[in-house]
């Protein structure tokens, strides 16, 4: 049997090592904080590993381990496949990738954290629990009328995985779902499938807006002054795609007008926002650090999607979420 090198974070290998155990002929390298590889556990050099599987796995992300990861990838000559920790695929270093012949596999790990993000931010806005909270702290008794769910409707762009999560967690609330996306389908949780044509006329009928498009030419700065024009006074807008689809001045003025009345940005244009940027204290934006899927379960999901698309690729099945050379460009 032809032995396969593997290279993986450490700390995927921690949480994976008993599902890999059933697999022979695996070479398993770690790479470690400090850029050191290891083999079952002991140091090795540099020039032993020139992988042909790797797993990207999100903690390489957040322990500065991703660009030494590429390297190693684009350095090797035996590459064939990564499964990713991500879905969108506007890094520059993907399309390098599949110009040297690698094949990429999307994750959707993160889809449900994502999608109770979404939900969560978006119900806490229709409902008005900060103005209930306000009466409480004053000693107030009132009434304070709200907006059901089942009675709005939502207007989503892009419908891949993380889309789809938010939909069926959507569905039971009874709101309406219209969906932009490059191929309309058919879907029991939308009401309209459309295409980019139809977000001006569309606009105006959504109560909350989720961008969960990819970033690409067509829709870099696509939330610009005329789709905020287009917006239904006091609408809410959720991005989770990626900031710069969204033009920064032109939000900045749709605010002050209320559309929408307000914005929920997990992305921005600019990663760590700046301290001084006007996002921070604006009273209607929510900011938060790029972390709508910092959930307890995509770590656990994601190793389990590498595990799985690992045995499919040793059995030469075709691999959950592959991308397609179109995604980056080719």
């Amino acid at each position: 049997m032809t032995t396969k090198q593997v290279l993986m974070s450490a700390k995927g290998h921690a949480r994976a090592a008993a599902e890999l155990a059933q697999f022979d002929g695996l070479d398993i390298i770690c790479l470690n904080p400090g850029g050191v590889f290891t083999r079952n556990g002991a140091d090795i050099a540099a020039d032993e590993v020139d992988p042909e599987i790797f797993w990207a796995s999100l903690d390489l992300h957040y322990d500065g381990l991703l660009g030494d990861f590429f390297r190693v990838i684009l350095k090797g000559t035996r590459g064939k496949w990564v499964q990713l920790f991500n879905a969108g695929l506007d890094n520059p270093a993907f399309r390098k990738l599949m110009e040297k012949g690698v094949r990429l596999t999307k994750s959707d790990a993160q889809s449900p954290a994502i999608a109770e993000y979404v939900i969560a931010h978006a119900f806490s806005l229709l409902h008005p629990i900060a103005d209930q909270a306000a009466a409480q702290a004053a000693h107030d008794w009132q009434r304070i009328e709200f907006r059901e769910i089942a009675s709005t409707r939502w207007l989503m762009l892009g419908y891949g995985p993380i889309g789809q999560a938010i939909a069926t967690r959507l569905a039971p609330f009874g709101a309406k779902l219209d969906v932009i996306r490059r191929n309309p389908a058919s879907d029991p949780h939308v009401a309209r499938f459309g295409t980019d044509a139809d977000i001006p006329a569309w606009l105006p009928d959504a109560d909350v807006v989720v961008l969960a498009c990819p970033l690409n030419d067509a829709t870099r700065g696509l939330a610009d002054a005329a789709f905020f024009a287009a917006m239904k006074p006091g609408a809410i807008l959720i991005n989770i795609a990626r900031g710069e689809i969204v033009d920064d001045a032109a939000l900045h003025a749709g605010l002050a007008r209320q559309q929408p009345a307000f914005a929920v940005l997990d992305v921005l244009p600019v990663e760590p926002l700046p301290a001084d940027s006007w996002h921070w204290d604006h009273p209607q934006v929510r900011v938060t650090a790029h972390c709508s899927n910092a959930g307890d379960g995509p770590p656990a999901r994601g190793a389990a999607r590498f595990v799985d698309n690992l045995r499919r690729y040793l059995a030469g099945e075709p691999l959950y979420n592959e991308a397609a050379r179109s995604e980056v460009g080719l």
